[in-house]
Protein backbone atom coordinates (compact mmCIF):
# COMPACT_ATOMS: atom_id res chain seq x y z
CA UNK A 1 0.00 0.00 0.00
CA UNK A 2 1.43 3.49 -0.62
CA UNK A 3 2.97 5.16 2.37
CA UNK A 4 0.47 8.33 2.17
CA UNK A 5 -1.70 8.92 4.78
CA UNK A 6 -3.58 11.57 3.34
CA UNK A 7 -4.93 10.03 -0.42
CA UNK A 8 -8.06 11.65 -2.16
CA UNK A 9 -9.44 9.71 -5.52
CA UNK A 10 -12.35 10.82 -6.98
CA UNK A 11 -14.20 10.56 -10.48
CA UNK A 12 -16.59 13.41 -11.49
CA UNK A 13 -18.00 16.24 -13.74
CA UNK A 14 -16.47 19.48 -13.46
CA UNK A 15 -19.27 22.13 -11.98
CA UNK A 16 -18.10 25.11 -12.88
CA UNK A 17 -14.45 26.49 -15.24
CA UNK A 18 -11.19 26.41 -13.54
CA UNK A 19 -10.56 29.92 -12.06
CA UNK A 20 -6.85 30.49 -12.61
CA UNK A 21 -4.58 33.13 -10.67
CA UNK A 22 -1.11 33.97 -11.89
CA UNK A 23 1.49 34.98 -9.21
CA UNK A 24 4.28 37.97 -9.61
CA UNK A 25 6.45 34.79 -8.44
CA UNK A 26 5.70 32.59 -11.61
CA UNK A 27 3.49 30.18 -9.44
CA UNK A 28 -0.18 29.78 -10.44
CA UNK A 29 -3.25 28.19 -8.89
CA UNK A 30 -6.39 26.66 -10.76
CA UNK A 31 -9.42 26.46 -8.52
CA UNK A 32 -12.68 24.44 -9.56
CA UNK A 33 -15.28 22.25 -8.28
CA UNK A 34 -16.20 18.53 -9.47
CA UNK A 35 -19.65 16.58 -8.61
CA UNK A 36 -19.18 12.56 -7.81
CA UNK A 37 -22.59 10.89 -7.90
CA UNK A 38 -23.74 7.29 -6.37
CA UNK A 39 -27.06 5.49 -6.31
CA UNK A 40 -28.49 3.20 -4.46
CA UNK A 41 -31.87 2.01 -3.96
CA UNK A 42 -33.60 2.32 -1.10
CA UNK A 43 -35.70 0.41 1.21
CA UNK A 44 -38.95 1.34 -0.86
CA UNK A 45 -37.29 0.19 -4.19
CA UNK A 46 -36.78 3.77 -5.08
CA UNK A 47 -33.67 4.92 -7.29
CA UNK A 48 -31.12 7.65 -5.38
CA UNK A 49 -28.65 9.42 -6.02
CA UNK A 50 -26.66 11.33 -4.20
CA UNK A 51 -24.28 14.00 -5.28
CA UNK A 52 -21.32 15.59 -3.77
CA UNK A 53 -19.18 18.69 -4.72
CA UNK A 54 -15.57 18.92 -3.83
CA UNK A 55 -13.55 21.77 -4.61
CA UNK A 56 -10.09 21.04 -6.28
CA UNK A 57 -6.73 23.24 -6.20
CA UNK A 58 -4.19 22.68 -8.73
CA UNK A 59 -0.75 24.32 -8.19
CA UNK A 60 1.82 25.27 -11.24
CA UNK A 61 1.76 22.73 -13.76
CA UNK A 62 -1.48 21.22 -12.75
CA UNK A 63 -2.85 24.55 -13.10
CA UNK A 64 -1.66 24.72 -16.46
CA UNK A 65 -3.43 21.36 -17.32
CA UNK A 66 -6.72 22.88 -15.48
CA UNK A 67 -6.60 25.45 -18.21
CA UNK A 68 -8.05 23.08 -20.80
CA UNK A 69 -10.86 21.71 -18.21
CA UNK A 70 -14.67 23.16 -18.80
CA UNK A 71 -17.86 22.42 -17.04
CA UNK A 72 -19.31 19.39 -17.44
CA UNK A 73 -16.09 17.57 -18.69
CA UNK A 74 -15.67 14.05 -16.50
CA UNK A 75 -12.08 14.12 -15.41
CA UNK A 76 -10.01 11.90 -12.52
CA UNK A 77 -8.09 13.82 -9.46
CA UNK A 78 -5.59 12.17 -7.52
CA UNK A 79 -4.72 14.41 -3.84
CA UNK A 80 -4.33 15.44 -0.78
CA UNK A 81 -7.25 16.76 1.30
CA UNK A 82 -5.95 19.92 3.23
CA UNK A 83 -8.35 21.51 5.59
CA UNK A 84 -7.74 25.48 6.42
CA UNK A 85 -9.38 28.36 8.33
CA UNK A 86 -10.07 31.86 7.37
CA UNK A 87 -12.07 34.81 8.43
CA UNK A 88 -15.34 35.50 6.05
CA UNK A 89 -16.40 39.47 5.41
CA UNK A 90 -18.69 39.32 8.45
CA UNK A 91 -15.73 38.73 10.23
CA UNK A 92 -16.45 35.00 11.42
CA UNK A 93 -14.40 32.08 11.56
CA UNK A 94 -14.74 29.86 8.70
CA UNK A 95 -13.01 26.27 8.07
CA UNK A 96 -12.60 25.04 4.33
CA UNK A 97 -11.45 21.44 3.16
CA UNK A 98 -10.55 20.97 -0.63
CA UNK A 99 -8.40 18.28 -2.11
CA UNK A 100 -5.06 19.21 -3.39
CA UNK A 101 -4.49 17.85 -7.17
CA UNK A 102 -1.36 15.96 -7.92
CA UNK A 103 -3.07 14.26 -10.82
CA UNK A 104 -5.80 15.25 -13.09
CA UNK A 105 -6.77 13.07 -15.86
CA UNK A 106 -9.59 13.59 -18.79
CA UNK A 107 -12.14 11.01 -18.87
CA UNK A 108 -14.50 11.59 -20.99
CA UNK A 109 -16.03 14.80 -22.40
CA UNK A 110 -19.65 14.44 -22.60
CA UNK A 111 -20.34 18.04 -24.13
CA UNK A 112 -17.98 17.73 -27.13
CA UNK A 113 -19.40 14.19 -27.98
CA UNK A 114 -22.77 15.89 -27.92
CA UNK A 115 -22.11 18.65 -29.95
CA UNK A 116 -20.22 16.43 -32.87
CA UNK A 117 -23.16 13.90 -32.90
Amino acid sequence: MNTSKNKVQLVGNIGMPPEIKDFQNGRKVARFTIATHEWYRNAAGENVQNTYWFIIVAWNKMADYARGLHKGLEIAVDGKLVSRNYIDKKGEKRTITEVVASELLILENKAKERDTE
